[in-house]
């Protein structure tokens, strides 16, 4: 996408990362109970992972990510030697434009540069669209360690080597 500025989010950019965490998740219907609250909270995401923003020229958030590392407050399938991506979201107005591929494409960057062996992430199973996006840039099925963080929900797990 042509003028898209990659970052690292900064404290100015939390309520919008939030907003459009939220937006997202539910334009996919994937946001239940509490959740909606923890989509919201990009402050703690920010204290306790890495937040990166994707914008355009005029500054407006478009996309956003959250990097994380094993054994932190934010992991929840990696292992040592890995990273971990999480709500990954688009807003609505920015979707089918690059956003969450070059989101993605930053995320195995930044695997690289740390050393990590393999790029993990969760998905809900209903999120087709993001699944088809993690198969076409080489994410594969991670069976053993799909969950279901409460009844009903369950998240299926990718992962690439880098």
């Amino acid at each position: 996408m042509a003028d898209l500025i990659i970052r690292p989010a900064t404290e100015a950019d939390l309520e919008a990362v939030g907003a459009v965490t939220v937006e997202a998740y539910k334009a996919d219907g994937v946001v239940s109970g509490d959740y909606a609250k923890v989509l919201a909270d990009a402050t703690s995401r920010f204290r306790d992972a890495e937040v990166v923003v994707a914008q355009d020229e005029s500054g407006t958030v478009l996309g956003t990510v959250t990097v994380v590392h094993p054994g932190t407050p934010y992991a929840e399938i990696s292992r040592p030697g890995e990273l971990e991506f999480r709500m990954l979201a688009v807003s609505a107005a920015a979707r089918g434009r690059g956003v969450g591929e070059t989101l993605v494409r930053a995320v195995i960057d930044r695997a690289r540069e740390a050393g990590a062996t393999h790029v993990v992430l969760s998905s809900s199973e209903k999120m087709l669209a993001a699944h088809r996006l993690y198969e076409r840039l080489g994410f594969t099925r991670l069976p053993d360690r799909d969950w279901s963080p409460t009844p009903g929900l369950k998240l299926v797990a990718y992962e690439m080597p880098v």
